[in-house]
């Protein structure tokens, strides 16, 4: 058995890729990460073992470009026009952005990964575990946490 060509393997992993990436860091910045993401896979590509799990693979440096994404984002200082009259106007949800997705993003990494591949890409446990690197029970537990901290953070909004 070996890889297909990288072409087949960009083609039959995009969608699930750009949906995971569009939870995790919103549209506006989904279509840069999605180019990391295939440029890094790409680069991997030829060094992979025939049997690997390739979409464990790609979902496992798509997530790894949403939480460098994350970084960076906290790193870059804001324009003067950016930044908030009103200390209450820095939480405000952008226009047409649901809070819950605005929730999401605000997780911790993992959490936020594991609600994504678990309720957006309807991944079983397992195969959360394996993108995310960690052990299903593990993926259970960041699943349940997150949860908890979405549920309170709605609550909290209303």
């Amino acid at each position: 058995m070996s890889l297909p060509p990288f072409s087949v393997f960009l083609e039959e992993h995009r969608v699930l890729v750009y949906r995971f990436l569009v939870a995790s860091v919103g549209r506006e910045h989904a279509d840069d990460c999605f180019q990391e993401t295939f440029l890094a896979a790409l680069r991997a590509y030829p060094r992979l073992r025939p049997d690997s799990n390739l979409r464990g693979w790609i979902l496992t440096i798509a997530g790894r470009k949403a939480i460098d994404h994350g970084r960076g984002v906290r790193r870059r200082p804001l324009l003067l026009a950016e930044v908030p009259d009103r200390p209450d106007a820095a939480t405000a949800v952008p226009d047409g952005e649901p809070e819950l997705w605005r929730a999401v993003r605000d997780l911790p990494p993992m959490q936020r990964a594991a609600v994504i591949h678990r309720y957006v890409l309807d991944l079983p446990y397992a195969e959360v575990a394996a993108a995310t690197g960690t052990s299903e029970e593990a993926a259970r537990a960041n699943a349940k946490e997150a949860r908890r901290k979405l549920r309170a953070a709605l609550e909290g909004a209303r």
